[in-house]
């Protein structure tokens, strides 16, 4: 076969159709989207090329998605600026979101029997520019397509990332008379988070040492079938917590096995420490907005000590205490104190992720989160995805296509996940990248 390789055809600036009022030009970050990761969060949306009545060419999608995207910065404003050096502020002044299109020399079946996990980055658009925002429309010969978003992690977690996917594929929808009606977001977080003066771009937000140090990680995707999950429930379920979610269930699968091929590598085992992200937002009494922008996410932290036995009844255990604690916490909380979670923040990155002594994990979980709902004109998508991470210990959640089932995007060591790959408790309820059938 020859090599895939992807060809940009065009790449320009997408500006707002409306310009941005004076008031709202200059956007404060929240102190939750001071402390985020410093990244650009992916997503690709694939699509097959499935013959409608409603059937576009090439260039009517991708000027249908071009003239949704102007639209749809208008009221997602902050996406169209640029952070304003030596400060917590994004000028939002039209600047606009990189939008490119590209080719790529096979189908998209080839793409998706089964998925290269590395390759998928070429689906990506490559940062640049200072953008905020930045989508790349991949066509196959096939007349498929995949479209990739890149998102700057300090305005947008996964509840942002889902409510821009869905407010663009609203807007290119009405285009062909759909009656679908979504809320615009609310960018308004730092009157509930308020920023920090200090937290600057010469004073990062507190972000842990390991993050910025190069790591030889692979990431893997492990496919979790809806019979399965079910039957890992019931393994997991106790009378502490007699029916698991989704999450907890392959959550606590994921950190047993990962424990274990760690010892198993090891000559001196750690404590081991699991970090979950919450969305806050209805956790707060009265809740938030669902569609309020910004890092609106906590987490709570759980830990087995390094000779411990692990059971999984036991871990998802400390996943449901976990998450009543942060119920708890939110529901009684008056006022946000801004310099109490910095604090925290800076405590927790320097004696835990910090922490040679300590094996830490992170999970954040994207599952209900309906992107296989998301319609631009052209169907539903056969496969939404995302890409290799250079973070080990690191794993994301996402529903598989039925919404019953989930993948595990996991990223490790090249020497835990050697052994992570062969878990015979892990491959009985796991599939390791199959090939996505459409």
């Amino acid at each position: 076969m020859a090599k895939i390789e992807v060809q940009i055809i065009e790449s320009q600036t997408v500006k707002p159709s409306s310009p941005t009022p004076h008031q709202l030009r200059n956007f404060k970050l929240s102190v939750l989207d001071q402390m985020a990761p410093v990244v650009h969060v992916p997503l690709l949306l694939f699509y097959p090329n499935i013959a409608t009545t409603h059937s576009m060419a090439m260039n009517e999608r991708c000027q249908l998605l071009s003239q949704s995207l102007a639209k749809a910065l208008t009221h997602f404003y902050p996406l169209a600026g640029r952070l304003v050096e030596g400060s917590s502020t994004i000028e939002c002044n039209d600047d606009g979101a990189e939008f490119i299109i590209a080719s790529v020399n096979c189908s998209l079946a080839e793409i998706l029997e089964p998925p290269d996990i590395v390759m998928l980055n070429q689906f990506l658009p490559t940062e640049g520019k200072g953008s905020m925002l930045l989508v790349q429309v991949n066509f196959f010969e096939c007349g498929g397509m995949a479209i990739g978003f890149k998102i700057s992690h300090m305005i947008a977690d996964g509840s942002t990332v889902f409510t821009f996917i869905k407010y663009l594929s609203t807007i290119a929808l009405q285009s062909s008379d759909s009656d679908q009606v979504v809320l615009p977001p609310e960018f308004g977080a730092a009157s509930h988070f308020p920023p920090l003066d200090f937290l600057n771009s010469s004073q990062p937000a507190p972000m842990p040492k390991k993050f910025h140090q190069a790591q030889k990680c692979i990431t893997e995707r492990y496919v979790f079938d809806a019979s399965k999950i079910s039957t890992l429930q019931s393994d997991v379920a106790s009378s502490i917590v007699p029916h698991p979610t989704r999450v907890e269930a392959v959550s606590a699968l994921i950190w047993k096995c990962a424990m274990e091929a760690s010892r198993s590598n090891s000559q001196s085992p750690r404590p081991s420490m699991f970090h979950q992200g919450v969305n806050l937002r209805k956790r707060f009494v009265p809740p938030l907005p669902e569609n309020l922008a910004g890092n609106i996410v906590g987490r709570f932290t759980s830990k087995v000590e390094e000779f411990a036995m692990i059971d999984l009844k036991d871990l998802a255990a400390k996943f449901r205490k976990g998450i009543e604690q942060v119920k708890e916490k939110y529901a009684a909380q008056i006022v946000f104190d801004s310099n109490e979670a910095c604090q925290e923040q800076k405590d927790f990155y320097k004696n835990v992720l910090d922490n040679d002594g300590i094996e830490n994990y992170a999970c954040a979980s994207w599952c209900r989160f309906p992107y296989y709902e998301t319609d631009f004109g052209w169907g539903k998508p056969a496969w939404v995805s995302l890409t290799s991470f250079s973070v080990a210990n690191v794993f994301t959640l996402l529903d598989k296509r039925d919404c019953k089932g989930l993948e595990a995007w996991v990223t490790m060591s090249e020497e835990t996940m050697a052994i992570l790959e062969s878990n015979v408790e892990l491959l009985g309820y796991a599939s390791v990248n199959p090939s996505v059938t459409y």
